[in-house]
């Protein structure tokens, strides 16, 4: 018996493997999975069908993300924090009329952010996109905003032209990560005050499978709790140690006894948007939705708290023309979604006061 590394099966390693052999019969005789495809430059626009443009403000630290779908999609949303700041979510609500979505806004600049998608409907009407209703199409733009109006100017927040500078930057390329759109003015570990806190990001990744159906995240995280790299159990980016230095492990100070600060309702949150190839219907999607805030829960450290507002949406293309499993599909966006967030905070950088993974140790 060997006590090394290299031959001990973690828990991980046999969910992936679960996964990924699972597949087989979960997709159908016609989506024989094979292995998962994860390249280091796996982006959510790997789904078919997708466009991804940010607006990243000069003046202070904000800006959107908007996440194009033309074609249009399938959406589902599923909100866990108790502080959300969103607009059209009640229409994805399954059993209510409209079908599908044309683009996903998210922003910083908190509830005065929600403007950005006004420039998004315009940049998609000005096209003849939209839900068609005889005397004009109208573009169907849910939106999700975080909070982070503290850091900096608060009075500088997305608006409409941004939304629509958003859209024109879109393409199907893999979109920039860290102080980019939503999440230039993000910021993570703020249970004990802003002053012990750090600069995250956005951040993306997808997983192919072999089948031909992609899955794919893009999430904006400025959470309240630590961030996680699932793939070693440990926090690496959050609360600092009072002579900010090293991370404190939330948890484990509370844990401790370290009393907390006063924090306000809906003064972070953490915002993103799944997305697949594969078909599925409104509930399936709001599903997905659902699921993929387990993602969130594996590399955030707590989560869903009082002064969040976390929301995730689900976007299903249907682009591969292959039916997707909802236990698969919702298992990988939750993979999908935990791997984006560890990539908004080793992509961001520091800034004054508010210091990067990268810089702590």
């Amino acid at each position: 018996m060997t006590s090394s590394r290299k031959n001990h099966t973690t828990r991980r390693d046999l969910l992936r493997g679960g996964l990924a052999a699972a597949s087989l019969g979960l997709l159908g005789d016609e989506q024989k999975a094979g292995s998962m495809q994860t390249p280091d430059k796996s982006a959510i626009t790997d789904v078919a069908g997708i466009k991804v443009g940010h607006f990243t403000d000069s003046r202070r630290p904000t800006g959107c993300t908007v996440i194009l779908v033309e074609d249009s999609a399938v959406a589902g949303v599923d909100v866990r924090g108790a502080a959300p700041g969103t607009r059209e979510t009640d229409l994805l609500d399954p059993v209510n009329t409209v079908q599908a979505v044309h683009a996903i806004v998210l922003a910083g600049g908190s509830a005065f952010g929600l403007d950005a998608a006004t420039g998004v409907v315009r940049y998609l009407e000005e096209r003849g996109i939209g839900y068609n209703v005889g005397v004009a199409k109208v573009p169907i733009v849910p939106a999700a905003i975080l909070f982070d109006l503290g850091v900096g100017d608060a009075r500088i927040r997305p608006d409409a032209e941004a939304g629509y500078k958003a859209c024109k930057a879109a393409s199907s390329n893999s979109p920039a990560e860290g102080n980019v759109g939503a999440g230039a003015g993000a910021t993570v570990g703020k249970l004990f005050g802003m002053s012990r806190a750090m600069k995250s990001g956005i951040g993306t990744s997808s997983i192919k499978l072999e089948s031909g159906v992609t899955i794919g995240a893009i999430v904006a995280v400025n959470a309240v709790g630590d961030v996680f790299d699932p793939s070693i159990g440990k926090p690496i980016a959050g609360a600092r140690t009072k002579d900010g230095k090293s991370l404190v492990n939330s948890m484990a100070a509370i844990l401790k006894g370290e009393p907390l600060p006063p924090l306000l309702a809906g003064t972070a949150t953490t915002i993103g948007v799944v997305a697949t190839d594969a078909v599925l219907t409104k509930a399936q999607a709001a599903k997905v939705a659902q699921m993929a805030h387990d993602g969130m829960a594996r590399a955030i450290n707590p989560v869903h708290t009082a002064a969040d507002g976390d929301t995730v949406f689900a976007l299903a293309t249907g682009k591969s023309s292959k039916p997707g499993n909802v236990t698969l599909v919702g298992a990988l966006a939750a993979e999908a979604m935990s791997r984006a967030i560890v990539r908004a905070v080793r992509a961001a950088r520091g800034i004054a006061g508010l210091p990067s993974a990268s810089e702590i140790g």
